[in-house]
């Protein structure tokens, strides 16, 4: 009889989570996975990614044929109305069947489901659901949630002043929607609404959106959606908020100090980050202590400095992104089974679903010449061919190169499919690509893709087509 109820336990099935939990038994191990939520997935799927990409696909698409986008390409709708009901079902849909899919997986690599909230009793004991489990190895992926802000107070269910989760579930497209931070969730769901018909004003504590991205980026970004229709308060800080039956009266003063102003809104959305979801796991009983920014610490193995324990995505130092704690998640499923799983931190792509999408990976330009000479190479969409078909001129594509040994240290791009051309980026980065590997490497013509190419050849002064 085994020391042990599994070989490995894995606390969260997010998109870290699960993936882990499919991998160590993919590779053997006798593995449970223990989930609060009535689904898998965590919050990417539930109430993140996956349902915000459903809205902002059917409101790009709205937003063509309302504003008169399809009838300049020769698609004339006579008669059109938005059936908001119908575009809610279908994000719901597309959530159910991915749930779905992940438990079909979870019972075809046979990992259990330990359904409830997990909680450490000891070294290699979880409490899940009234119920004690013993494992060999424990691998923390209990993901992130929204930051609260002070004074603004989330309620959701009155659906006035809401999260990223409240603002998926809208049943009626606000006049005005005010949106606090302007970083990528606030932009992607305030996208969203001003797409449908909201007025959306971003209130952002910096001097600019993006925090955190290619400064050129950043500006060009701004201009972009500030054409579209957004409206900013930039440099604002949020002092508080007031629901009343009619919406919201939101008070606001400039960040440097000054007189404050109100603001009237239907709704509004908070949206200024999320922190490490690590309250209530019992972390104390192990010894295990946070860092200052309530993260848990683990080595390049994603090992924690309790023997047994290890931790993975949001919960730990990097970016929160799922498509890092996936890789993180077959990695450490991999180190627990005594092979040699490696995520590259230095090449995960980012990507802001907005229409034009932006993406980046590697350094800023910013970050890049604190490191030393760079090589910089841009190319405009408006003179790549497929982009200037699809009516499509927003944005470039951005190259960032060593001087002296070409190789490529970041790539940025806003472009309509930035998030499909960054792999590309991203894959050529993990090889040790230089500028010139990418260059003189073969496009498909005529494709958005090419626009890399073409910045590629514009960091040492040749592109071709401008």
């Amino acid at each position: 009889m085994s020391e042990f109820d599994y070989d490995v336990l894995v606390i969260g099935a997010g998109p870290g989570g699960y993936v882990a939990a499919i991998r160590a038994a993919q590779l053997g191990l006798k593995t449970a996975c223990a989930e609060s939520r009535e689904t898998l997935g965590g919050t990417c799927l539930n109430v993140g990614c996956i349902p915000s990409k459903a809205l902002l696909h059917a409101s790009e698409l709205y937003e063509e044929a309302a504003g008169g986008a399809l009838a300049k390409l020769g698609v004339k709708i006579d008669k059109m109305s938005l059936d908001l009901d119908t575009m809610q079902g279908q994000r719901k849909d597309a959530v159910k069947g991915l749930t779905g899919g992940i438990e079909f997986l979870f019972k075809k690599n046979k990992v259990d489901w330990l359904k409830g909230r997990a909680s450490f009793t000891g070294a290699n004991t979880v409490e899940v659901g009234g119920q004690t489990v013993t494992a060999r190895n424990i691998v923390i992926a209990t993901g992130s949630s929204v930051t609260p802000l002070p004074g603004v107070e989330v309620d959701n269910d009155k659906g006035l002043i809401v999260d990223s989760t409240g603002a998926l579930e809208l049943d009626k497209v606000p006049d005005h929607m005010v949106v606090i931070g302007g970083g990528v969730i606030g932009l992607e769901l305030g996208s969203v609404w001003r797409r449908l018909g909201s007025k959306v004003t971003v209130v952002e504590f910096l001097d600019q959106i993006l925090p955190g991205m290619d400064g050129e980026v950043r500006k060009e970004a701004n201009k972009i959606f500030k054409k579209q229709g957004f409206e900013y308060k930039l440099g604002t800080k949020v002092t508080g908020a007031e629901a009343h039956k009619k919406g919201v009266r939101l008070t606001v003063e400039p960040a440097a100090g000054g007189a404050s102003e109100t603001i009237e809104a239907d709704v509004v959305l908070v949206s200024i980050g999320r922190r490490p979801n690590t309250d209530g796991l019992g972390l104390d009983k192990i010894g295990l202590e946070l860092n200052a920014r309530g993260q848990i610490e683990a080595d390049h193995d994603f090992a924690t400095k309790v023997p047994g324990i290890w931790a993975i995505g949001d919960v730990i130092p990097g970016p929160m992104l799922a498509h890092k704690a996936e890789d993180e998640g077959i990695a450490v499923a991999e180190n627990i089974a005594g092979l040699t799983g490696i995520v590259n931190h230095a090449v995960i792509p980012s990507v802001v679903y907005t229409k034009p999408e932006i993406a980046g990976v590697g350094l800023t330009e910013e970050a890049a010449k604190e490191r030393g000479a760079v090589k910089v190479g841009k190319f405009p969409m408006l003179a790549n061919s497929r982009a200037k078909t699809n009516h499509e001129p927003d944005g470039f594509v951005k190259v960032i190169a060593d001087a002296e040994t070409d190789r490529v240290l970041g790539v940025w791009i806003i472009a309509t499919v930035a998030g499909t051309m960054i792999a590309q980026a991203a894959q050529a980065m993990e090889f040790g690509a230089s500028s010139e590997d990418i260059a003189y490497t073969c496009h498909a013509h005529p494709t958005h893709s090419e626009a890399i190419k073409e910045a590629a050849m514009a960091v040492t002064g040749k592109p071709i087509h401008m």
